[in-house]
């Protein structure tokens, strides 16, 4: 079984079976399935799709830094995954509903959300992150894979609403093999709704290789629920944003859920509490970051004349501006009464609940007047 178990060498093949419109090298490549979805693709908006890949990174890195700072008690890393995030996200409509995970920070910063909104509930000072429906995204969901069922039941009401939106479910690569993506994929083929499915395939479910879960390409699952799929360079912005073009198209117009694989890598761990130089090699991480998704792309604006030195410091600008926000809302905050976990958990009074707090708070009596130690 090791030669299905070696991720270097397994995946340097593994990503050519994928369409793509930029090169590893970003010089632009044709792809029939993908050019006509691409065409209006101009340099103006690249430079845009690129200020929101390089906004990730830089509020990527200043969330891992908050967190060995201790500011937050956890950060999920998503260096690597910005083409795939920021390129669907691009291709939505402003009132499609995208349902992410708790990695997906592309998609939040192209609807707008703001830097505090980043922060402060992995500070552990509020519940939720953003009203969703200001944004039109939902709340990132911890419990693995749980998205792809509110995605679902979200577009059986936008079925149901005749309206012309699509629900877009992201998850990873280990999402695949939980029940509830299944059963999402069983509801949404069973009844035609509008979803489409993101699997940003980054190659490890936190230290499970890929290749051990999914002895073919993920991609080769959906078509086995009825949904048509294809497999995508998740490192690839361009192709990113056609695909999901594609995609969204076919689920609005009434012919049901569609299914992108896009494979990237993720580059640092899985989450903050992760170590993996434990389960990968140095070899393997090398390969991948010759693929960056963000040198791809402005190798590709540089060759169209469109990535000059006054363009990179303005995005370095913007980008400090908005983390020294997100470093500012959290360092500045103050610790929330403790009992107010209990707050805004049902719309309604709950009995449960009730008594769940005044454990809690029997509980927190003890540690005044000399009652603990």
């Amino acid at each position: 079984m090791t030669d299905t178990l070696t991720p270097a060498a397994a995946l340097a093949s593994d990503t050519e079976d994928v369409a793509r419109l930029l090169d590893h090298e970003g010089c632009r490549v044709r792809d029939e399935r993908l050019d006509p979805w691409a065409a209006d693709v101009d340099a103006p908006m690249l430079r845009q799709v690129y200020r929101d890949m390089f906004l990730s990174r830089r509020l990527d890195a200043e969330g891992v830094a908050l967190q060995r700072q201790g500011h937050l008690g956890l950060w999920a890393p998503a260096q690597g995954q910005e083409a795939v995030q920021v390129g669907t996200a691009w291709a939505c409509h402003d009132d499609d509903f995208l349902f992410p995970s708790y990695r997906e920070i592309g998609i939040e910063v192209v609807r707008g959300v703001q830097p505090k909104d980043f922060v402060m509930v992995w500070h552990g000072a509020q519940h939720a992150s953003w009203n969703p429906f200001d944004v039109h995204v939902a709340n990132p969901q911890i419990i693995i894979g749980a998205q792809s069922l509110h995605a679902v039941g979200y577009a059986m009401g936008i079925q149901r609403d005749g309206g012309d939106q699509v629900a877009v479910a992201y998850f990873g690569d280990g999402a695949t093999s939980q029940g509830d993506v299944n059963e999402a994929m069983i509801f949404a083929a069973s009844y035609g709704v509008p979803v489409v499915f993101v699997c940003s395939n980054n190659q490890w479910a936190i230290s499970e290789p890929v290749q051990l879960q999914s002895r073919t390409p993920i991609s080769h699952r959906a078509p086995g629920f009825g949904i048509p799929s294809l497999r995508v360079d998740g490192n690839d912005v361009l192709a990113c944003i056609a695909a999901m073009r594609w995609a969204a198209d076919h689920a609005r117009s009434g012919r049901g859920p569609t299914y992108l694989e896009a494979v990237t890598y993720r580059v640092g761990p899985h989450t903050t509490s992760d170590d993996p130089t434990r389960y990968r090699d140095a070899d393997e991480v090398a390969h991948w970051k010759a693929r960056d998704p963000l040198a791809r792309v402005e190798s590709y604006l540089r060759s169209l004349g469109a990535f000059d030195d006054a363009f990179a410091q303005a995005l370095t600008a913007d980008a400090e501006r908005f983390t020294a926000a997100m470093r500012s809302a959290v360092v500045g905050a103050e610790a929330p009464e403790p009992l107010r976990v209990f707050d805004q958990v049902y719309a309604e009074p709950h009995s449960g609940l009730d008594e769940q707090r005044a454990r809690f708070a029997v509980y927190l009596d003890g540690f005044s007047g000399g009652g603990a130690r």
